[in-house]
């Protein structure tokens, strides 16, 4: 039962009653397993592409941006840092004193190779009175590892990944946010603007300001065009309500109850506000210094190409459609095309009658698009490719996790493990309707594909609710194509040591 307070709490969310009783109800209900038909691979629901198919998707997207259509570089930035130095933040509280763990070691040994590694010198030179090199030679090790997590020094194990420093040139270093400005330059830039997009949390949002004003002119300077550099905060009425493992609301310990952001799956409703033709998702901490741009520019080519070029398609027969006067070998056709590559099968779409076939195909033509870039399967953990059934009895392309899957079902397991590509979340997005209007991205939400995961707080469990993911559920009812990308185009970084690849090492250090 809600007492007044909590519901002066919610309303002040922008949560209802219906709402928090129904994430309740789903917290204790579960949510289904999902049903496959198969891992998608090549010839199967991921494309395959040759130089002169690249070469002529790369110019069908010039002809796009030529037409001064606009388009947007969407990048989730709202996460903290705090996991990528989780085996630093570690070795500060150890009862050790020198490195230990291989990963500790490996730090230290390669110290100067960080493109932050003078900017935090000269923290340890402020607070220390020591250069790294001289604490190095003491031995005194964990006082470099306080000045690059806490606020006295660089604050790194509080930042945002998008403020940190990734890369190092010749005349400076860059951050993840910086690469992103760059790479926009590059393959998402129309009529003289590019547009970039990032979503951050509400605690740094200041911080990310504070570098568009330093930074965003400079790069407008070097690239010739102008910047629109926008920001947006996860909402607050996408938050969950946490429940015990009874599956009452868990309080905190002033009595009110526990929300807890809804996981990536949230920002459909900043995507939701994005006014624009053609819209790139990537995440923050997949980038790479200029030396390795080409592949990842011309792959980017590539993919929005193949949206714009299906778009077109889409575009025409849905217009025919609606004229009303196809033949049976024209909707035929369609059908074939919704098949063969939209990746769409209903098993009895077929044998409908004309009119229940034209129903059909505008009902599967007339969504959102999105055209995903996989990688080859190299064992990273997260979501795959997949040809799943729907609620509608419709089998389409998905990208899935593993939580979705029935771990009972031995076929499933095979399909999940012997995958052959791997989600980078690397997405293109056509977000409008034939007519021009935006379509309402919640409304192709399927919210059966959440998921509950398990937490504690202050030593005391809970069940958390996970809203359906951003590129998981919340796009389930898109019209989605995989395309196969290099791997070389995937190069996230997970911890600290990551920077340390030869991926991620912008110049030659002496």
């Amino acid at each position: 039962m809600l007492s007044e307070k909590d519901l002066q709490q919610i309303a002040l969310r922008g949560i209802s009653e219906e709402q928090l009783n129904a994430q309740l109800q789903q917290i204790e209900q579960g949510f289904p397993f999902l049903r496959l038909d198969a891992a998608a691979s090549i010839g199967n629901g991921i494309v395959a592409t040759d130089v002169e198919q690249r070469a002529e998707l790369c110019r069908e997207w010039d002809d796009y941006k030529a037409e001064g259509k606009s388009i947007v570089k969407f990048v989730p930035a709202s996460g903290a840092a705090s996991r990528m130095f989780k085996d630093m933040f570690a070795f500060l509280s150890a009862p050790y004193d020198a490195p230990t763990t291989d990963f500790e070691k490996t730090f230290f040994a390669n110290i100067r190779k960080f493109a932050f590694r003078e900017a935090l010198c000269k923290k340890c030179q402020d607070n220390e009175g020591k250069h790294i090199r001289e604490l190095l030679a003491d031995e005194s090790y964990k006082p470099i590892v306080a000045n690059m997590l806490e606020t006295k020094g660089l604050n790194y194990g509080f930042l945002p990944k998008g403020l940190l420093q990734f890369h190092e040139y010749e005349d400076g270093v860059r951050t993840a946010m910086e690469e992103h400005l760059v790479e926009a330059a590059q393959y998402a830039a129309s009529d003289g603007k590019a547009n970039v997009h990032f979503t951050v949390s509400h605690e740094h949002l200041a911080l990310f300001q504070q570098m568009v004003n330093e930074k965003a002119e400079s790069y407008g300077k070097k690239f010739g065009l102008q910047y629109n550099i926008t920001f947006s905060e996860q909402k607050p009425s996408t938050d969950t309500v946490a429940a015990n493992m009874d599956n009452t609301p868990f309080r905190n310990d002033d009595g009110s109850l526990l929300f807890r952001p809804g996981g990536h799956g949230a920002l459909i409703e900043n995507l939701n506000e994005i006014d624009a033709d053609v819209v790139f998702i990537k995440n923050i901490d997949n980038v790479v210094p200029d030396r390795l741009k080409d592949e990842t520019t011309e792959y980017k080519n590539v993919i929005a190409g193949l949206l714009v070029h299906l778009q077109k398609r889409v575009f025409d027969y849905l217009r025919l459609l609606d004229k009303g006067d196809l033949d049976r070998r024209k909707l035929d056709e369609i059908l074939h095309f919704v098949e063969s590559e939209l990746f769409c099968r209903k098993a009895d779409a077929a044998n409908l009658s004309d009119d229940g076939l034209k129903a059909y195909l505008h009902k599967r033509l007339n969504r959102p698009m999105r055209v995903c870039g996989v990688v080859k399967n190299v064992g990273e953990p997260g979501g795959g490719p997949f040809l799943t059934y729907n609620q509608d009895g419709t089998v389409s392309l998905q990208i899935l996790e593993s939580s979705q899957i029935d771990k009972n079902n031995e076929e499933y397991v095979r399909m999940f493990n012997e995958g052959t590509h791997f989600n980078p979340v690397d997405l293109v997005c056509a977000t409008k309707d034939y007519k021009g209007q935006p379509f309402n991205l919640k409304d192709y939400v399927d919210r059966q594909t959440g998921f509950i995961s398990y937490k504690s707080k202050n030593g005391r469990e809970l069940k958390a609710l996970e809203l359906p993911g951003l590129w998981n559920g919340a796009m389930s009812d898109w019209i989605t194509v995989f395309v196969e990308v290099p791997l070389g185009t995937f190069n996230p970084v997970k911890t600290v040591n990551d920077l340390l690849r030869p991926q991620h090492q912008g110049k030659a250090l002496h």
